[in-house]
């Protein structure tokens, strides 16, 4: 795993946009797959920044997002629909037919599931999958559990989720209850992961990645199953008490 330090935001902002703009260089028609959530937004505003400047280039690029509340409408100024295109998606050279989002309005949350799977793989799979990072470890809506989905599902959000994203809401109760999410398979499929963690409150996630364990009661723990992750991490998130193997830049 490649750890990458940053002081704070901004730094943590310019190195995750640096990934993806390395990413693009390579491969102009690379597959990324994107994130919602408030640790995304700096690198969004990077990105953004950079395609003004005619310094990257989305025109032949391919997006999957994570994941979707369900149901919510696509016009819900919640929904990670609008959250992309707010962000991100208006601000670049991006092909509006070439962006995949889960329909959080289906009314076949089962078929809207293996059709967004048959889309991954009609397209190659994703060369890289963006990640943020639940308080208690899980990724996309991969919440903590006995067993955990290997493909696109229709989940129940957990109490601690619901908490956490009750900040975009009204109050708690408005918070959708659930939502469609990639699955560990799917997400563990890409060609590359970026993962991005910021404050205290995420510590203890990655306390839990870089400990010598693997459990479905922290889903992030399962990255340590393939090669090609990438951990882009403030220095409050990121626990002092790890010795990291050489790997990581100091910014």
């Amino acid at each position: 795993m490649e750890i990458i330090l940053c002081g704070g935001g901004t730094e943590l902002a310019r190195a995750a946009a640096d990934v993806i703009k390395s990413q693009l260089d390579k491969k102009p028609d690379s597959v990324i797959g994107f994130a919602t959530g408030s640790t995304p937004l700096g690198m969004y505003k990077r990105l953004a920044e950079l395609y003004k400047n005619g310094e990257i280039d989305f025109s032949r690029a391919v997006s999957f997002n994570l994941d979707e509340y369900y149901p919510i409408k696509s016009s819900d100024s919640r929904s990670y629909h609008k959250f992309m295109y707010d962000n991100l998606f208006r601000h670049i050279n991006i092909n509006h037919s070439n962006i995949h989002i889960p329909d959080g309005e289906t009314d076949d949350p089962e078929r809207e599931c293996a059709e967004y799977e048959r889309k991954i793989e009609a397209a190659g799979e994703i060369d890289i999958q963006i990640l943020g990072l639940g308080r208690n470890g899980h990724i996309g809506f991969n919440e903590p559990a006995p067993e955990l989905y290997a493909k696109t599902h229709l989940t129940e959000l957990s109490h601690d989720t619901i908490e956490a994203n009750s900040r975009f809401f009204e109050n708690e109760s408005c918070v959708p209850r659930h939502a469609l999410t990639m699955g560990m398979a799917s997400i563990l499929r890409a060609k590359r992961i970026l993962l991005l963690a910021s404050g205290a409150g995420k510590r203890e996630a990655i306390s839990s990645l870089l400990s010598p364990y693997v459990t479905t009661q922290s889903p992030v723990t399962m990255l340590k199953l393939r090669r090609g992750v990438t951990l882009v991490c403030d220095n409050k998130a990121y626990p002092g008490e790890y010795k990291n193997d050489g790997g990581d830049k100091r910014l």
